[in-house]
């Protein structure tokens, strides 16, 4: 289950929202309150993760990740094959 960001919308100019995290299913319903204080709240978009070691510059063309002494390029369990 994804962890989301939350922010309360600020009340005055200036104000720094405290922010606070929520596991939800992607298939609920965002929050519109703080479920602690009732305020108002937004979801914080979040970049994603993107792993970029996985390509090397090579001739103008991207080339697969080669990873020393037999490793995975992924750290666990692979990504398939290369």
């Amino acid at each position: 289950m994804p962890t989301y960001v939350y922010e309360t919308i600020p009340e005055a100019t200036g104000e720094t929202p405290p922010q606070f995290e929520v596991k939800q299913s992607m298939n609920d319903v965002p929050l519109t309150h703080d479920p602690e204080t009732g305020r108002r709240v937004r979801r914080v978009l979040q970049s994603g993760y993107l792993n970029t070691q996985r390509w090397t510059k090579s001739s103008g063309m991207s080339a697969p990740y080669q990873p020393a002494s037999g490793r995975h390029c992924c750290g666990v369990s692979g990504c398939g094959p290369h």
